[in-house]
């Protein structure tokens, strides 16, 4: 199967997480029946400058964050470092995370999120 980039869902969602301003998902599957219910989500994140996802804990699933473009502020289980283009995140279960574009460029996220 091929998906075409203008063939995937585009949502946006206010204050994710609890995080500042709107967050761009560019869903590149239709539901966890494509992850072989493995996972459920795998999809481009576009924050703005402003923006971000709240800190949350993730229980019974990990999050994978491979930075495409920018740098971020990115709560490690409460360490707050700097991620960039190249820098891979994982949040295993009962860790927690939040990222957060504190620039003036866009910053450009891949996440997957796949089940314990």
């Amino acid at each position: 199967m091929i998906r075409r980039g203008n063939e995937c869902q585009i949502e946006y969602r206010e204050h994710m997480r609890d995080g500042d301003g709107t967050v761009q998902l560019t869903n590149f599957i239709t539901g966890p029946a494509e992850l072989c219910g493995k996972g459920r989500l795998f999809s481009r994140l576009t924050l703005n400058p402003g923006c971000g996802i709240g800190y949350h804990v993730h229980e019974g699933d990990s999050e994978l964050f491979f930075i495409l473009k920018g740098t971020a502020e990115y709560s490690d289980n409460g360490t707050i470092c700097q991620v960039s283009a190249g820098d891979v995140t994982i949040c295993p279960p009962g860790q927690g995370h939040s990222i957060t574009n504190k620039t003036e460029e866009v910053v450009e996220v891949i996440a997957l999120v796949v089940y314990e």
